[in-house]
């Protein structure tokens, strides 16, 4: 079908709603080309969109057809089905998730639904904790304010993984292209609609208590400010420092529930923008670390004070010190595990697997996205042949305790304070343990970059982007040559001239170039916005070399990319 027919088919559908309507009536050829050049896909978390009409937005028959396709595949399982289902602060969430719970209730799916916001590491839990097989959450993540999603878990509360992926698109692909229309519930299927009391939130701080490894640790002459970035972490993570005595300062202006983030410049705290307003908290109060929360509660951001001032450690950095402290900490208190594992993904910085190295850890690669980590997690479990200590991703994502299978803020922000505090009572901020690092095993500089392509033709001209890349592989970049050279959606490798497959991964549309210097640049398009992302990993003799170094690899890419 082509584009005007889709779009003609919505704007006169007899129960189109009003708001998404008048929308329609106003689109433009571009925006109707962007609204419906495509169906809404599952990416690497999820399917996460703009809110709007048409197939490629995120509405609510967009959100029904996509319930349904999920219902279906979980009636696969013989037997009672049951799901729960959570959401963030964002425009259409509320409505979003009670939308689905109906959807599952007609299809005699029994579902756990909270009454109020919940993050996403709460909704993990959830899933395992009430033996559900399966879970929703309604969160765009740290995206704009124009963005909206919606996140599928198995039973583990991991969220699915490709091959699972495609049984849900599999169902959707069977509805066709005809509109999901509002369930009309019979009161027995009304009775499979649960809400979720606050026993399970009281199970989860428990667990999350027990992730503590000094909780005696005097905590005076320590300070935090934290920001929630209008998100749902402020619950859990005041609910957590007020019981374990944390003198902690809140960012009053970012700690209400606001669609629009109002008092924040960008939601995510993989922007140095997201922390202004808890920097100036800090210098206020002269606290030791600013920590911020993305909406859904699943990202972390640290800033630390440093002199007079603050300054922000990527997700690799903060990532590299916690492998630090928690590993030495149980290597030292004898409680480290026979056969430890920790996992990162192959865009992660190299520093943390070194130092796992270091006390024995081993570390295994997945693709981007935790679901990849959280699945490991539970094939270990079930084999135990190995323990694991410790999980993250470079984009803010870390894992401290299996009892949730997905990245958890909440639990970052108690670790990464309790390491905080203990390197304080040593005399060091966390910049002083990183810069350690550096002089033991060399410095690392990690960072990403990005080429915003929205739309149809951004679409377009990514493909073609990528397909150059491919067809055109460099020798050198920045003057260093490439020793190896990764392509995991052919899953092959080149290193010195002989080709082999790479094992132990599905496929997807990475490119991974390594150097002769030790380091390494990725690219990949993002699974979850409308972007290119290019990440490095530039190693050095010292902060000076670093820096050179990046200008050259950034000069060499440009070029790469034009």
């Amino acid at each position: 079908m082509n584009i005007e027919k889709k779009y003609l088919k919505w704007l006169n559908h007899p129960f189109m709603d009003e708001d998404l309507k008048q929308e329609l009536e106003n689109m433009d050829e571009t925006q109707k080309k962007d609204a419906f050049y495509k169906d809404a896909e599952f990416g690497t978390a999820g399917m996460r969109n703009i809110l709007g009409a048409g197939t490629n937005r995120l509405n609510v028959y967009t959100v029904r057809k996509a319930t349904v396709g999920f219902g279906n595949f979980l009636n696969r399982k013989e037997g009672e089905v049951s799901i729960a289902i959570a959401y963030d602060n964002r425009y259409k969430s509320t409505e979003f998730a009670m939308e689905s719970a109906r959807i599952m209730a007609s299809l005699g799916i029994k579902s756990y639904v909270y009454k109020t916001l919940r993050t996403t590491p709460q909704l993990s839990f959830t899933v395992r904790h009430l033996n559900c097989d399966g879970g929703i959450m309604i969160t765009a993540s740290h995206n704009p304010k124009e963005y909206n999603g919606y996140k599928v878990y198995d039973k583990n509360g991991c969220q699915l993984i490709p091959e699972l992926i495609e049984g849900v698109i599999e169902e959707i692909g069977k509805l066709g292209g005809d509109f999901i229309e509002a369930p009309k519930l019979t009161d027995q299927q009304e009775k499979l609609i649960n809400f979720v009391g606050k026993e399970v939130d009281e199970a989860y701080l428990n667990e999350v208590l027990k992730i503590q490894l000094n909780p005696d640790l005097s905590k005076d002459d320590f300070k935090v400010v934290y920001t929630p970035q209008h998100g749902t972490s402020l619950k859990p993570v005041k609910a957590l420092f007020e019981k374990v005595g944390y003198d902690t300062v809140y960012v009053e202006e970012q700690c209400t529930f606001d669609p629009a983030f109002s008092n924040t410049l960008v939601p995510n705290p993989e922007d140095p923008d997201a922390y202004i307003l808890g920097i100036e908290y800090a210098r206020k109060t002269n606290a030791d670390i600013v920590l911020a929360t993305d909406p859904d509660g699943d990202r972390l951001g640290v800033a630390v004070k440093d002199g007079n001032d603050y300054t922000l450690m990527t997700g690799n950095q903060t990532g590299s010190v916690l492998i630090e402290y928690i590993l030495s900490q149980m290597q030292q208190k004898g409680i480290m595990p026979e056969n430890p594992v920790m996992f990162n993904t192959v865009v992660t910085s190299d520093l943390g697997e070194i130092i796992a190295k270091e006390y024995g850890v081993e570390t295994e690669k997945t693709l981007t996205g935790f679901k990849y980590i959280g699945d490991k997690i539970e094939g270990y479990r079930i084999s135990k042949e190995k323990n694991f200590v410790f999980g993250y991703e470079e984009s803010y994502g870390y894992l401290v305790k299996e009892f949730v299978r997905d990245k958890d803020a909440n639990q970052s922000c108690l670790i990464i304070a309790e390491c905080a505090n203990f390197y304080k009572k040593k005399g060091l901020t966390l910049l002083d343990v990183l810069n350690q690092l550096y002089e033991k095993h060399g410095t690392y500089l990690e960072t990403v970059e990005s080429i915003t392509l929205t739309g149809a033709d951004g679409a377009e001209k990514l493909k073609k982007l990528l397909a150059d890349l491919r067809a055109n592989v460099p020798s050198e970049i920045g003057g260093y040559k490439v020793i190896k050279y990764q392509d995991f959606r052919t899953a092959k490798c080149l290193e010195n001239g002989i080709e082999t497959d790479i094992v132990g991964f599905d496929r997807s549309d990475v490119l991974k170039y390594f150097m002769e210097d030790g380091s390494w640049i990725a690219i990949r398009p993002s699974g979850t916005e409308p972007k290119c992302k290019f990440y490095y990993c530039i190693k050095g003799k010292n902060q000076k070399d670093v820096e050179e170094k990046k200008v050259k690899y950034f000069k060499s890419i440009e070029e790469m990319t034009k």
